[in-house]
């Protein structure tokens, strides 16, 4: 799997990441003057298993496969992290090398903190320690479901259930992917992704699947997709509508506050 480096940093520009719009303005500049924004490219590989996590990462846009390396040379994918979560949070529970390859499969933009500095803020914060706590359960949730869904449900249906969580990830209906990106994200051979390619455009699922793009009726891919995609999609927003009503209360009103400063 290929290696790029990042372009120059640009100055950060808003709140888009979903995980960092849940903290409370107070909360968000303990981190706001260590985040730079960069853009990563398709294909860019944001840490490698067994390397020390050096960045946390929360993506604005694009997508980030999660993967596994085998000592075969063999890989899956075992999460898709967009605008609503991070890579590398789990720095937090102290120095360790990654557990899993992070590859951008749709390129985009991602606000990055050093990894020592957002531990420290996360030291200091019940908002933030909340929002890794959030995070920490949008993805055991997307893992469990993951291992069910690849033990229960047949490769077409899997495949067309990573398709479309890149669709809700990226809002468009043409994704960036090649054949060789589905079949590492799948742990099957190329050749049953391009048998399954076939099924999906009889079925008119997928439009076009030319130069690395694959066109997508997004209807009919959920037609033929597992109930695993709904699944993580309601539960992803559960878990955020709970997270940013926790935010709020964790926000002290300017009303509670007596004249000595003292929260009442």
């Amino acid at each position: 799997m290929p290696h790029r480096g990042f372009p120059a940093v640009m100055a950060p520009s808003g709140i888009r990441n979903r995980l960092l719009a849940t903290l409370p303005p107070s909360d968000f500049d303990l981190l706001a003057p260590e985040l730079e924004t960069i853009a990563f490219d398709q294909d860019a590989v944001l840490s490698r298993a067994g390397d020390q996590i050096e960045h946390v990462f929360f993506p604005d846009s694009g997508a980030i496969s999660l993967m596994i390396d085998m000592a075969d040379g063999g890989t899956v994918a075992t999460a898709l992290v967009g605008r609503e979560g991070a890579v590398g949070i789990l720095s937090v529970l102290g120095p360790s090398p990654s557990d899993i390859t992070a590859i951008v499969r749709a390129a985009g933009t991602a606000s990055r903190i050093a990894a020592s500095r957002f531990h420290a803020a996360f030291q200091r914060s019940p908002a933030i320690r909340h929002a890794v706590q959030s995070h920490v359960r949008a993805m055991l949730m997307q893992l469990q479901l993951g291992s069910a869904c690849n033990a229960l449900h047949p490769v077409g249906a899997r495949m067309a259930r990573w398709l479309l969580q890149l669709r809700d990830q990226i809002d468009h209906d043409v994704l960036p992917l090649t054949q060789q990106a589905l079949s590492q994200i799948l742990g099957v051979r190329r050749t049953t992704v391009t048998l399954l390619m076939r099924n999906l455009r009889a079925s008119g699922a997928i439009r076009s699947d030319r130069r690395g793009q694959i066109e997508i009726d997004r209807s009919r891919l959920a037609a033929a997709a597992c109930e695993c995609h709904g699944t993580m999609r309601l539960e992803v927003e559960e878990i955020f509508t709970m997270n940013t009503a926790r935010s709020r209360v964790l926000v002290v009103p300017d009303d509670a506050v007596g004249e000595s400063g003292d929260a009442m």
